[in-house]
Protein backbone atom coordinates (compact mmCIF):
# COMPACT_ATOMS: atom_id res chain seq x y z
CA UNK A 1 0.00 0.00 0.00
CA UNK A 2 1.15 3.72 -0.79
CA UNK A 3 0.52 7.18 0.81
CA UNK A 4 -2.38 9.18 -0.78
CA UNK A 5 -0.69 12.06 -2.32
CA UNK A 6 -2.46 14.99 -3.71
CA UNK A 7 -1.08 17.63 -6.32
CA UNK A 8 -2.10 20.76 -7.86
CA UNK A 9 -0.35 22.06 -11.31
CA UNK A 10 -1.37 25.56 -11.29
CA UNK A 11 -0.60 26.55 -15.48
CA UNK A 12 -1.29 28.80 -17.92
CA UNK A 13 -4.00 27.03 -19.80
CA UNK A 14 -5.24 24.30 -17.16
CA UNK A 15 -5.58 23.85 -13.25
CA UNK A 16 -4.94 19.78 -12.60
CA UNK A 17 -5.92 18.65 -9.36
CA UNK A 18 -4.57 15.24 -8.56
CA UNK A 19 -5.27 12.73 -5.46
CA UNK A 20 -3.08 9.42 -5.85
CA UNK A 21 -1.61 7.07 -3.91
CA UNK A 22 2.20 6.63 -4.69
CA UNK A 23 3.69 3.20 -4.86
CA UNK A 24 7.16 1.93 -5.11
CA UNK A 25 5.96 0.47 -8.66
CA UNK A 26 3.29 2.84 -9.70
CA UNK A 27 1.17 5.93 -8.84
CA UNK A 28 -2.67 4.36 -8.37
CA UNK A 29 -5.04 7.69 -9.55
CA UNK A 30 -7.98 7.73 -7.49
CA UNK A 31 -9.46 11.28 -8.50
CA UNK A 32 -8.69 13.71 -11.00
CA UNK A 33 -9.80 17.22 -11.52
CA UNK A 34 -9.29 19.33 -14.59
CA UNK A 35 -10.38 22.89 -15.37
CA UNK A 36 -9.36 25.50 -17.71
CA UNK A 37 -7.19 28.17 -16.08
CA UNK A 38 -8.24 31.85 -15.12
CA UNK A 39 -6.22 34.85 -13.64
CA UNK A 40 -2.93 33.18 -14.97
CA UNK A 41 -0.16 34.67 -17.51
CA UNK A 42 3.06 32.93 -17.86
CA UNK A 43 2.91 31.38 -15.03
CA UNK A 44 2.61 34.25 -13.17
CA UNK A 45 -1.10 35.29 -10.87
CA UNK A 46 -3.02 38.31 -12.53
CA UNK A 47 -6.39 37.80 -11.43
CA UNK A 48 -6.57 36.33 -7.42
CA UNK A 49 -10.15 35.96 -7.88
CA UNK A 50 -10.45 34.18 -11.08
CA UNK A 51 -7.57 31.94 -10.36
CA UNK A 52 -9.35 31.48 -7.07
CA UNK A 53 -12.48 30.06 -8.48
CA UNK A 54 -10.35 28.12 -11.13
CA UNK A 55 -8.80 26.28 -8.65
CA UNK A 56 -11.80 25.79 -6.24
CA UNK A 57 -13.40 24.13 -9.33
CA UNK A 58 -10.36 21.87 -9.78
CA UNK A 59 -10.19 21.16 -6.29
CA UNK A 60 -13.97 20.13 -6.23
CA UNK A 61 -14.08 17.90 -9.12
CA UNK A 62 -10.75 15.57 -7.52
CA UNK A 63 -13.04 15.52 -4.42
CA UNK A 64 -15.66 14.13 -5.99
CA UNK A 65 -14.15 11.65 -8.55
CA UNK A 66 -11.65 10.56 -5.39
CA UNK A 67 -13.77 11.00 -1.88
CA UNK A 68 -11.38 12.26 -0.27
CA UNK A 69 -11.47 16.31 1.51
CA UNK A 70 -8.31 18.07 0.29
CA UNK A 71 -7.04 19.73 2.88
CA UNK A 72 -3.13 20.46 1.43
CA UNK A 73 -1.56 19.70 -1.29
CA UNK A 74 1.81 19.80 -3.38
CA UNK A 75 2.06 22.66 -5.89
CA UNK A 76 3.39 23.61 -9.05
CA UNK A 77 5.19 26.58 -9.78
CA UNK A 78 6.91 28.54 -12.65
CA UNK A 79 7.31 31.59 -14.32
CA UNK A 80 9.70 34.21 -15.06
CA UNK A 81 10.67 35.20 -11.39
CA UNK A 82 12.28 31.89 -11.24
CA UNK A 83 15.76 32.06 -10.92
CA UNK A 84 18.82 30.02 -10.48
CA UNK A 85 22.63 30.53 -9.17
CA UNK A 86 25.44 27.79 -8.10
CA UNK A 87 26.83 28.34 -4.98
CA UNK A 88 29.45 26.33 -2.30
CA UNK A 89 29.37 25.84 1.36
CA UNK A 90 32.26 24.81 3.10
CA UNK A 91 32.32 23.11 7.04
CA UNK A 92 34.98 21.54 9.09
CA UNK A 93 34.26 17.67 10.17
CA UNK A 94 35.54 16.83 13.36
CA UNK A 95 33.84 13.59 14.26
CA UNK A 96 36.00 10.25 14.42
CA UNK A 97 32.93 8.67 12.49
CA UNK A 98 33.44 10.23 9.56
CA UNK A 99 31.20 12.58 7.50
CA UNK A 100 27.44 12.76 9.18
CA UNK A 101 24.00 13.40 7.97
CA UNK A 102 24.51 16.63 10.36
CA UNK A 103 27.49 17.36 8.61
CA UNK A 104 25.80 17.33 5.36
CA UNK A 105 23.05 20.16 6.35
CA UNK A 106 25.74 22.03 7.33
CA UNK A 107 27.53 22.61 4.44
CA UNK A 108 24.06 23.18 2.53
CA UNK A 109 23.37 25.96 4.89
CA UNK A 110 26.69 27.47 3.91
CA UNK A 111 26.12 27.61 0.65
CA UNK A 112 22.75 28.99 1.14
CA UNK A 113 24.30 31.89 2.55
CA UNK A 114 24.32 34.19 -0.60
CA UNK A 115 22.83 37.44 -0.42
CA UNK A 116 19.55 37.76 -1.69
CA UNK A 117 17.15 40.93 -2.38
CA UNK A 118 14.75 41.21 0.41
CA UNK A 119 11.59 40.38 -2.18
CA UNK A 120 13.38 36.98 -3.26
CA UNK A 121 13.26 33.47 -1.21
CA UNK A 122 14.98 30.35 -1.69
CA UNK A 123 12.89 27.64 -3.30
CA UNK A 124 15.29 24.57 -3.75
CA UNK A 125 18.48 23.79 -2.95
CA UNK A 126 20.04 21.02 -4.44
CA UNK A 127 23.53 19.42 -3.91
CA UNK A 128 25.00 18.87 -7.25
CA UNK A 129 28.49 17.21 -5.76
CA UNK A 130 30.89 17.49 -2.77
CA UNK A 131 34.57 17.88 -2.32
CA UNK A 132 36.07 16.27 0.55
CA UNK A 133 39.99 17.22 1.61
CA UNK A 134 40.22 17.97 -2.22
CA UNK A 135 39.11 14.82 -3.88
CA UNK A 136 36.13 16.19 -5.56
CA UNK A 137 33.39 14.93 -7.37
CA UNK A 138 32.12 12.74 -4.50
CA UNK A 139 28.25 12.31 -4.79
CA UNK A 140 27.66 10.80 -1.22
CA UNK A 141 30.55 11.59 1.25
CA UNK A 142 28.76 10.02 4.23
CA UNK A 143 31.21 7.61 6.64
CA UNK A 144 34.15 9.05 4.73
CA UNK A 145 36.78 10.65 6.71
CA UNK A 146 38.45 14.07 5.96
CA UNK A 147 38.58 17.37 7.69
CA UNK A 148 37.30 19.75 5.05
CA UNK A 149 33.84 18.95 3.18
CA UNK A 150 31.89 21.62 0.77
CA UNK A 151 29.22 21.26 -1.51
CA UNK A 152 28.37 22.83 -4.59
CA UNK A 153 24.96 23.76 -4.63
CA UNK A 154 22.30 24.97 -7.33
CA UNK A 155 19.79 27.11 -5.81
CA UNK A 156 16.33 28.01 -7.28
CA UNK A 157 14.64 31.39 -5.72
CA UNK A 158 11.80 32.61 -6.69
CA UNK A 159 9.78 36.06 -6.21
CA UNK A 160 7.99 35.65 -2.36
CA UNK A 161 5.71 37.83 -3.96
CA UNK A 162 4.83 35.29 -6.89
CA UNK A 163 4.61 32.93 -4.57
CA UNK A 164 2.57 34.78 -1.91
CA UNK A 165 -0.27 35.68 -4.79
CA UNK A 166 0.17 32.20 -5.79
CA UNK A 167 -0.25 30.86 -2.12
CA UNK A 168 -3.28 33.06 -1.54
CA UNK A 169 -5.25 31.99 -4.54
CA UNK A 170 -4.85 27.67 -2.85
CA UNK A 171 -5.68 28.91 0.28
CA UNK A 172 -8.75 30.56 -0.71
CA UNK A 173 -10.10 27.78 -2.29
CA UNK A 174 -9.69 26.01 1.22
CA UNK A 175 -6.35 24.11 0.78
CA UNK A 176 -3.16 24.61 2.16
CA UNK A 177 -0.37 24.45 0.68
CA UNK A 178 2.34 21.77 1.82
CA UNK A 179 4.87 22.95 -0.33
CA UNK A 180 5.91 24.21 -3.96
CA UNK A 181 7.62 22.33 -6.35
CA UNK A 182 9.47 23.63 -9.55
CA UNK A 183 7.40 22.05 -12.71
CA UNK A 184 10.28 20.34 -14.65
CA UNK A 185 11.83 19.19 -11.05
CA UNK A 186 8.14 17.78 -10.95
CA UNK A 187 8.20 16.14 -14.46
CA UNK A 188 11.55 14.78 -14.56
CA UNK A 189 10.83 13.13 -11.58
CA UNK A 190 8.28 11.13 -13.93
CA UNK A 191 9.53 11.08 -17.43
CA UNK A 192 13.71 10.66 -17.38
CA UNK A 193 14.95 7.49 -16.99
CA UNK A 194 18.16 6.66 -14.47
CA UNK A 195 20.55 6.48 -17.35
CA UNK A 196 19.44 9.81 -18.68
CA UNK A 197 20.33 11.80 -15.53
CA UNK A 198 23.34 9.93 -15.09
CA UNK A 199 24.24 10.54 -19.13
CA UNK A 200 23.39 14.21 -19.01
CA UNK A 201 19.97 14.96 -20.28
CA UNK A 202 17.96 18.79 -20.53
CA UNK A 203 14.30 18.19 -19.93
CA UNK A 204 12.23 20.59 -21.60
CA UNK A 205 8.46 21.20 -20.63
CA UNK A 206 6.39 23.43 -22.80
CA UNK A 207 3.19 24.58 -21.13
CA UNK A 208 1.18 27.27 -22.01
CA UNK A 209 2.87 30.17 -20.49
CA UNK A 210 6.27 29.34 -20.58
CA UNK A 211 8.82 26.57 -21.35
CA UNK A 212 10.51 25.15 -18.55
CA UNK A 213 14.19 23.71 -18.21
CA UNK A 214 15.97 21.67 -16.09
CA UNK A 215 19.51 19.78 -16.74
CA UNK A 216 20.69 16.72 -15.39
CA UNK A 217 24.20 15.51 -14.92
CA UNK A 218 25.58 12.82 -13.09
CA UNK A 219 22.10 11.84 -11.60
CA UNK A 220 21.55 15.28 -9.83
CA UNK A 221 20.21 19.00 -11.38
CA UNK A 222 22.87 20.59 -12.84
CA UNK A 223 20.95 23.93 -13.82
CA UNK A 224 17.32 25.49 -14.51
CA UNK A 225 15.42 28.18 -16.42
CA UNK A 226 12.28 29.62 -17.58
CA UNK A 227 11.52 30.69 -20.51
CA UNK A 228 8.65 33.12 -21.15
CA UNK A 229 7.70 31.33 -24.10
CA UNK A 230 4.87 28.54 -24.16
CA UNK A 231 1.99 27.21 -26.55
CA UNK A 232 0.37 30.38 -25.55
CA UNK A 233 2.24 32.33 -28.00
CA UNK A 234 2.03 29.84 -30.86
CA UNK A 235 -1.67 29.71 -30.95
CA UNK A 236 -1.46 34.02 -30.37
CA UNK A 237 0.31 33.67 -33.77
CA UNK A 238 -2.01 31.76 -35.48
CA UNK A 239 -5.24 33.95 -34.34
CA UNK A 240 -3.38 36.59 -35.74
CA UNK A 241 -2.07 35.03 -39.04
CA UNK A 242 -5.48 33.87 -39.48
CA UNK A 243 -7.48 36.46 -38.05
CA UNK A 244 -9.11 34.13 -35.72
CA UNK A 245 -10.69 34.30 -32.20
CA UNK A 246 -8.24 32.86 -29.61
CA UNK A 247 -10.42 29.82 -28.84
CA UNK A 248 -10.60 29.15 -32.24
CA UNK A 249 -7.03 29.53 -33.34
CA UNK A 250 -6.27 26.95 -30.28
CA UNK A 251 -8.89 24.44 -31.46
CA UNK A 252 -7.44 24.27 -35.45
CA UNK A 253 -3.92 24.37 -33.96
CA UNK A 254 -4.55 20.79 -31.91
CA UNK A 255 -6.59 19.67 -35.04
CA UNK A 256 -4.56 20.87 -37.63
CA UNK A 257 -1.19 22.36 -36.65
CA UNK A 258 2.23 21.33 -37.55
CA UNK A 259 5.34 22.90 -36.79
CA UNK A 260 7.67 21.27 -39.76
CA UNK A 261 6.08 22.44 -43.08
CA UNK A 262 7.91 19.82 -45.21
CA UNK A 263 6.17 17.33 -43.29
CA UNK A 264 3.07 18.56 -44.18
CA UNK A 265 0.72 17.79 -47.91
CA UNK A 266 0.35 20.98 -49.94
CA UNK A 267 -3.48 19.78 -50.92
CA UNK A 268 -4.36 19.51 -47.44
CA UNK A 269 -7.41 21.94 -46.57
CA UNK A 270 -9.53 23.04 -43.33
CA UNK A 271 -12.32 25.35 -42.71
CA UNK A 272 -12.01 28.54 -40.63
CA UNK A 273 -14.35 31.63 -40.21
CA UNK A 274 -12.09 34.56 -40.22
CA UNK A 275 -13.27 38.24 -38.05
CA UNK A 276 -15.86 40.45 -40.11
CA UNK A 277 -16.43 37.35 -42.63
CA UNK A 278 -20.15 36.11 -43.02
CA UNK A 279 -18.37 32.81 -44.95
CA UNK A 280 -16.18 30.21 -44.11
CA UNK A 281 -12.50 29.93 -45.94
CA UNK A 282 -10.30 27.16 -47.16
CA UNK A 283 -6.86 27.63 -45.50
CA UNK A 284 -3.61 25.01 -46.71
CA UNK A 285 -2.76 23.22 -43.72
CA UNK A 286 1.18 23.77 -44.46
CA UNK A 287 0.03 28.18 -44.57
CA UNK A 288 -0.69 27.22 -41.16
CA UNK A 289 2.35 25.73 -40.30
CA UNK A 290 4.50 28.08 -41.70
CA UNK A 291 2.93 30.36 -39.25
CA UNK A 292 3.79 27.97 -36.69
CA UNK A 293 7.64 26.91 -37.71
CA UNK A 294 8.98 30.41 -36.81
CA UNK A 295 7.36 30.32 -33.18
CA UNK A 296 8.57 26.71 -32.39
CA UNK A 297 12.14 27.47 -34.15
CA UNK A 298 12.41 30.21 -32.01
CA UNK A 299 11.43 28.65 -28.57
CA UNK A 300 14.41 26.19 -29.15
CA UNK A 301 17.28 28.90 -30.09
CA UNK A 302 15.96 30.15 -26.58
CA UNK A 303 16.78 27.33 -24.69
CA UNK A 304 19.63 26.73 -26.99
CA UNK A 305 20.69 30.07 -25.74
CA UNK A 306 20.23 29.58 -22.10
CA UNK A 307 22.07 25.82 -22.76
CA UNK A 308 25.55 27.65 -24.11
CA UNK A 309 25.08 30.33 -21.25
CA UNK A 310 25.01 27.44 -18.81
CA UNK A 311 28.12 25.82 -20.57
CA UNK A 312 26.63 22.67 -20.28
CA UNK A 313 25.76 22.24 -23.85
CA UNK A 314 28.18 19.61 -24.74
CA UNK A 315 27.50 17.20 -21.71
CA UNK A 316 24.33 16.08 -22.63
CA UNK A 317 25.29 12.68 -24.07
CA UNK A 318 21.18 11.47 -23.64
CA UNK A 319 20.43 14.72 -25.53
CA UNK A 320 16.69 16.46 -24.38
CA UNK A 321 13.23 14.61 -23.25
CA UNK A 322 9.78 16.84 -24.67
CA UNK A 323 7.13 17.24 -22.47
CA UNK A 324 4.41 19.25 -21.58
CA UNK A 325 1.21 19.67 -23.20
CA UNK A 326 2.58 21.99 -26.26
CA UNK A 327 5.29 18.93 -26.85
CA UNK A 328 1.74 16.33 -28.62
CA UNK A 329 2.29 19.31 -31.61
CA UNK A 330 3.47 17.25 -34.70
CA UNK A 331 6.70 18.42 -36.00
CA UNK A 332 7.83 19.65 -32.25
CA UNK A 333 10.26 16.70 -31.91
CA UNK A 334 12.24 17.27 -35.30
CA UNK A 335 12.03 21.32 -34.94
CA UNK A 336 13.82 20.41 -31.63
CA UNK A 337 17.01 18.01 -33.15
CA UNK A 338 17.02 20.30 -36.00
CA UNK A 339 17.59 23.21 -33.96
CA UNK A 340 19.58 21.86 -30.62
CA UNK A 341 21.36 18.87 -32.60
CA UNK A 342 21.09 16.37 -30.02
CA UNK A 343 18.82 12.92 -29.62
CA UNK A 344 15.13 14.54 -28.53
CA UNK A 345 12.24 12.32 -27.43
CA UNK A 346 8.92 13.36 -26.47
CA UNK A 347 7.85 11.82 -23.10
CA UNK A 348 4.67 11.20 -21.18
CA UNK A 349 4.01 9.99 -17.67
CA UNK A 350 4.27 6.43 -17.21
CA UNK A 351 3.58 3.44 -14.39
CA UNK A 352 -0.12 4.66 -13.73
CA UNK A 353 -3.06 2.94 -12.54
CA UNK A 354 -6.74 3.90 -11.20
CA UNK A 355 -7.95 7.09 -12.84
CA UNK A 356 -4.94 7.60 -15.42
CA UNK A 357 -6.27 7.25 -18.83
CA UNK A 358 -6.29 11.19 -19.67
CA UNK A 359 -3.11 10.99 -17.43
CA UNK A 360 -1.10 9.42 -20.23
CA UNK A 361 0.00 12.15 -22.09
CA UNK A 362 2.68 14.77 -21.99
CA UNK A 363 0.25 17.75 -20.64
CA UNK A 364 -0.15 15.92 -17.25
CA UNK A 365 3.66 15.33 -16.85
CA UNK A 366 4.36 18.32 -13.80
CA UNK A 367 0.81 17.09 -12.18
CA UNK A 368 2.05 13.39 -11.71
CA UNK A 369 5.24 14.58 -10.64
CA UNK A 370 4.38 16.67 -7.85
CA UNK A 371 2.57 13.03 -6.19
CA UNK A 372 5.63 11.43 -6.51
CA UNK A 373 8.47 13.68 -5.78
CA UNK A 374 6.46 15.67 -2.86
CA UNK A 375 6.19 12.78 -1.32
CA UNK A 376 9.93 11.96 -1.47
CA UNK A 377 10.60 15.48 0.15
CA UNK A 378 7.50 15.31 2.82
CA UNK A 379 8.94 11.72 3.97
CA UNK A 380 12.36 13.53 4.75
CA UNK A 381 10.54 15.91 6.77
CA UNK A 382 8.32 13.51 8.18
CA UNK A 383 11.30 11.28 9.43
CA UNK A 384 12.55 14.09 11.10
CA UNK A 385 9.34 15.45 12.98
CA UNK A 386 9.30 18.81 11.47
CA UNK A 387 5.37 18.35 10.90
CA UNK A 388 2.75 20.05 13.20
CA UNK A 389 -0.41 17.62 12.55
CA UNK A 390 -3.45 19.67 12.97
CA UNK A 391 -6.87 19.21 12.07
CA UNK A 392 -6.95 15.24 12.49
CA UNK A 393 -3.94 14.63 10.70
CA UNK A 394 -3.83 17.15 8.28
CA UNK A 395 -0.46 18.97 7.75
CA UNK A 396 0.14 22.54 7.27
CA UNK A 397 3.27 24.74 7.93
CA UNK A 398 3.55 29.11 7.90
CA UNK A 399 5.16 30.50 5.09
CA UNK A 400 8.33 31.01 7.12
CA UNK A 401 8.72 27.03 7.89
CA UNK A 402 8.13 26.42 4.43
CA UNK A 403 11.21 28.40 3.72
CA UNK A 404 13.51 26.92 6.28
CA UNK A 405 12.75 23.54 4.56
CA UNK A 406 14.45 24.34 1.42
CA UNK A 407 17.70 24.77 2.97
CA UNK A 408 18.26 20.88 3.36
CA UNK A 409 16.16 19.40 1.16
CA UNK A 410 17.76 18.24 -1.23
CA UNK A 411 20.85 17.50 0.21
CA UNK A 412 18.80 14.71 3.07
CA UNK A 413 17.33 12.78 0.61
CA UNK A 414 21.00 12.34 -1.67
CA UNK A 415 22.32 11.49 1.35
CA UNK A 416 19.61 8.87 2.60
CA UNK A 417 20.75 7.06 -0.27
CA UNK A 418 24.29 6.05 1.47
CA UNK A 419 22.50 6.07 5.52
CA UNK A 420 22.75 2.45 5.66
CA UNK A 421 26.84 3.17 6.25
CA UNK A 422 26.32 4.91 9.40
CA UNK A 423 25.54 3.15 12.97
CA UNK A 424 21.60 2.91 13.73
CA UNK A 425 22.18 4.96 16.87
CA UNK A 426 23.44 8.18 15.11
CA UNK A 427 21.36 10.41 12.52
Amino acid sequence: MGEVVVGIDVGTTKICTLVGEVRADDIHVVGVGVEPSRGMKKGVVNDVNALTGAISSSVHKAERSSGYNIGRAFVSVAGAHIDSRNSRGVVGISSPRGVQLSDLERAMEAARAIALPHNREVLHIIPRSYTLDGQDGIRSPLGMHGFRLEVEAHIVTAASSSLQNLEKCIEGAGVFVDRFILNPLASGEVVLTDAEREMGVIIIDIGGGTTDLAVFIDGTVWHTAVISVGGWHITNDIALGLHLPYEIAEAHKIEHGHADPSQVDENELFIVQPFGEEHMSRVQRIDLAHIVQPRVEELFQFVLRELKYSAYDGLLSAGAVLTGGSAQLPGMKHIAADVLKMPVRVAQPERLSGMADQLRSPAYSTSVGLLRLGLIMDREDERRGKFAKVNGGSTHRTVEERRKRSTTQWGKILGNVMKRLLPEDEE
